[in-house]
């Protein structure tokens, strides 16, 4: 009498249709814990960018940064004017924080990357959800 030693088709395509199904449930709660964990990022991020603009306000007389010169007022030093060739105030952050759903740290007035940014009224928010 001679034994076979291995697994047949059947029980190696039985394992893998049951390892697929398994995996066809579980992906589902990965992509939403990534979806979570990037709107908590998202609004950590907000919160210290619109902590850190009202801040700069106050340092130059209730005038919020400019959205040609975001970056640099807010990531170098300014004087009471804005202008970013000053010493006397900042820098308010290191870097401008990656928005987490566009991979993107770009500042415009209103646009699917990045961040948005009104000068006028000193609102910034994220495209993905503005009422963050």
């Amino acid at each position: 009498m001679r034994f076979k030693n291995g697994f047949t088709f059947v029980e190696i395509l039985i394992v893998v249709v049951l390892l697929g199904i398994l995996a066809a449930i579980a992906m589902p709660h990965f992509t939403n814990a990534t979806t979570e964990a990037r709107t908590s990022v998202l609004t950590t991020d907000l919160r210290k960018i619109r902590l850190q603009i009202k801040m700069y306000k106050l340092h130059h007389e209730n005038n919020p940064p400019s959205l040609l010169i975001f970056e640099p007022q807010m990531t170098g030093t300014t004087d009471i004017t804005g202008d970013t060739s000053g010493t006397d105030f900042g820098p308010y952050m290191l870097t401008i924080p990656v928005e987490p759903f566009t991979n993107s740290n770009e500042v415009t007035a209103g646009g699917p990357n990045g961040w948005n940014y009104n000068e006028v009224t000193g609102e910034f928010w994220a495209p993905y959800d503005p009422q963050l």
